[in-house]
């Protein structure tokens, strides 16, 4: 019978899935140690839910909906959350000695016999989303983030705890399951970081004003406020933070920076960078979170268009020359920067970085941490690099003309040079680097490549449904009216527990490539303006703009036209 049958394979008889994508989802499960069906899930070739009704169909069981179903906490009792995390089950209800059992898989028949030993009950199976299982266990075995943070403070606003000066570091800190160590501030601050850990928040804002003191977490590039600790403990809290970072307690008055390595309980490492700034009612802290765990650094999962990657990866192949990553804050540049450098690190090179800081430790790349307070900027790094013999030079930042100067003789002389600028988008890289003071002839023939990004959100692969947008709209945003056709169907999220209702989750990168052809570089020697750079270069048919590449996205089913308009200005040609 086909119940007999694996998943995947069931999946594919049914023309769900074909035969590449069950490949891909055994490979993602490998990597990840999951489940298949997890790995389907989240690669977005089957929905949670649809998965669940197709089960219950092909195995001939019922289907629930835990998130409208009422548990029985007599039956949650006999069955650990241990149990149930490892098999992605959930006891529903308990009848004399039979016991419902929700299951994500109902193939392994083990399972079942093992909870009707454990139990002593005959155990009744019915299907549910591995979400929804997921979820009814986070909700009936453990506390969730916030709960657990609602406890603490309330301790906190018992005790009334204040913090020694000469209080210790703490060396190593706790699982993502917030487990405290100490008093409340203590748990507070471990709590804090735990949670920012396992909701990939990026950066961790503590801010003081006048009549409350709040924490933000920015997750997907936005910031939502997690929580309101007492105004009085804000002291104690940001005490706390600047102890185990190793900052001055004592000093109020100028901004510090500082560093904290997190040890989980799991053995992985997490670097937050930590920024103290004095403001009006108070210090305010930033940590950034670096999770190298989390930083993608193969070149071919940079989320380039086919064209645009083998114009990079022409680029980087060659012995000289300057690649310049633009966009501004939080686009991502540093992962793009970073995939670069990974690509080209070979034994038989030297790779030699200046950065400020260094963000991310590499194997086989010799990272120089600049200190320009000291007299040891970009600049300074720039000169002592081109006597360590290098083939490769990575420059966190052009900031001047000093740095610049130094980049682009480096370019011109046999060495690849690699940094980042803050501009619009490429052809306006042109005319800044320019305006800096950097010879027009060395921007035209030094330069190889310059990259535009920017970071959109993705629709959530868990509620993500078909929708028509009006042919007017998609014609305001770019679209040609020859390809309407291919834009008929769309994709957007309707919203659910995974995305908090936004119907998007998680970002991809978009790019604008600019390749320095010789219709480029005679643009740039006949001083044209940006957008007649620009022009020169679509029409050679070598580039397309960031605006062009979100637009791609959401013909793709990636994102949405919200995310394309927000991201992206309107190309002006």
């Amino acid at each position: 019978m086909g119940a007999r049958k694996g998943i995947g394979e069931l999946l594919v008889r049914e023309n769900l899935i074909d035969i590449e994508q069950l490949e891909r989802a055994r490979q993602e499960q490998k990597q990840t140690g999951g489940r298949l069906t997890s790995a389907l899930v989240q690669l977005g070739f089957v929905k949670d839910r649809e998965l669940a009704d197709f089960l219950g169909k092909q195995y001939n069981l019922p289907t629930v909906d835990l998130n409208n179903f009422e548990i029985d906490p007599e039956a949650v009792k006999l069955v650990s959350a241990q149990v149930c995390k490892r098999h992605c089950v959930m006891p529903v209800q308990k009848s004399g000695r039979s016991l419902v059992v929700a299951f994500a898989d109902p193939s392994n028949a083990f399972i079942k016999d093992d909870l009707s030993l454990l139990t002593r009950c005959k155990i009744e199976v019915v299907v549910a989303s591995e979400g929804a299982i997921l979820a009814a266990i986070e909700k009936y075995f453990g506390m969730s983030g916030q709960a657990r943070l609602d406890n603490i403070v309330s301790q906190i606003e018992e005790s009334e705890e204040s913090i020694d000066a000469n209080a210790k570091p703490a060396a190593t800190f706790v699982d993502q399951d917030g487990t405290a160590e100490e008093g409340p501030i203590i748990s507070f601050v471990n709590a804090l970081l735990a949670e920012a850990i396992k909701l990939k928040a990026s950066d961790i804002h503590l801010e003081s004003y006048e009549k409350r003191f709040r924490v933000r977490f920015r997750i997907d590039g936005s910031l939502a406020e997690v929580h309101q600790p007492p105004q009085g403990s804000a002291g104690a809290i940001i005490s706390r933070l600047k102890i185990i970072s190793k900052m001055d307690i004592a000093e109020r008055r100028k901004p510090q920076d500082g560093r904290i390595k997190v040890k989980l309980k799991s053995g992985q490492e997490i670097d937050f960078r930590v920024n103290c700034l004095p403001t009006l009612f108070g210090e305010k802290i930033v940590l950034r979170i670096l999770d190298k765990s989390n930083l993608q650094v193969d070149i071919q999962k940079l989320g380039m268009e086919a064209r645009q990657l083998e114009i990079f990866k022409s680029a980087l192949a060659l012995p000289q020359g300057m690649i310049l990553i633009t966009g501004p804050t939080g686009s991502g540049k540093t992962t793009t920067v970073y995939s670069a450098i990974a690509a080209l690190n070979t034994v038989d090179v030297n790779i030699s970085t200046a950065e400020d800081p260094v963000e991310f430790n590499f194997d086989g790349i010799n990272q120089v941490h600049v200190h320009p307070e000291i007299g040891f900027g970009f600049p300074e790094a720039l000169r002592a690099f081109l006597r360590q013999d290098p083939e490769i030079i990575m420059v966190g930042e052009i900031r001047d003309l000093d740095t610049a100067g130094i980049a682009y003789k480096a370019a011109a002389t046999g060495h690849l040079v690699v940094s980042t600028l803050h501009t619009n988008d490429t052809a306006s890289t042109v005319n800044r680097l320019i305006s800096m003071g950097v010879a027009d002839y060395l921007v035209a023939e030094s330069t190889s490549l310059i990259v535009a990004q920017r970071l959109v959100r993705r629709i959530c692969r868990n509620c993500v449904t078909d929708v028509r947008i009006p042919n007017e709209a998609l014609l305001e945003i770019g679209v040609l009216e020859s390809e309407l056709p291919e834009y008929a169907s769309l994709k957007k999220g309707e919203g659910c527990d995974k995305c908090g209702g936004s119907g998007l989750k998680g970002r991809m990168a978009i790019f604008e490539v600019l390749e320095f052809t010789s219709g480029v570089k005679e643009a740039i020697f006949q001083k044209k303006s940006t957008l007649e750079i620009k022009k020169q270069a679509i029409v050679e048919g070598k580039m397309i703009s960031l605006r062009r590449s979100a637009i791609l996205a959401l013909k793709d089913g990636l994102t949405s036209i919200e995310e394309v308009l927000a991201g992206t200005v309107e190309d002006d040609l």
